[in-house]
């Protein structure tokens, strides 16, 4: 079988590396499905790692999602975990998967949390089902 990706699939993981790598003060960044399965991460962010923050972020996703309904307070928009060294932002995408962000104690919330939102808003529509199972196969392999 063949393990390449797709133009659209290459963009779409160059577009995550590229956020860490232009964005003060992140570290990694994991898209997450909507079942909790790890789609792409930044380059140089180890397998191990990345499809562990994609389990907690799913978690943490879903955990967002039921307080929501339950409070009837909308949507969940996005997550912050301030952490002693750094921080977690989990923001979702229009088709129910997550971008998942690490940052440095050192970052700008604003600025990580405002470079998320363009992010989602300029790429979340290309997750397309198909691109969702071609990623899906490649992290797979």
């Amino acid at each position: 079988m063949d393990n390449r990706l797709s133009e659209s699939a290459e963009n779409f993981a160059w577009l995550i590396s590229n956020f860490v790598t232009e964005v003060p003060g992140v570290e990694h960044a994991v898209v997450v499905s909507s079942d909790g399965l790890l789609l792409t991460s930044s380059q140089d962010f180890p397998d191990e790692h990345a499809e562990q923050l994609a389990a907690i972020a799913s978690g943490l996703q879903s955990l967002a999602d039921g307080t929501a309904r339950m409070f009837a307070k909308g949507d969940s928009e996005q997550l912050i975990l301030r952490m002693r060294r750094g921080y977690l932002f989990v923001m979702s995408i229009s088709d129910g998967s997550s971008l998942a962000v690490l940052a440095s104690k050192d970052a700008d919330m604003k600025i990580v949390a405002y470079q998320m939102t363009l992010l989602v808003e300029n790429a979340g529509h290309v997750l397309t089902p198909q691109l969702r199972s071609q990623l899906r196969e490649v992290v797979v392999r």
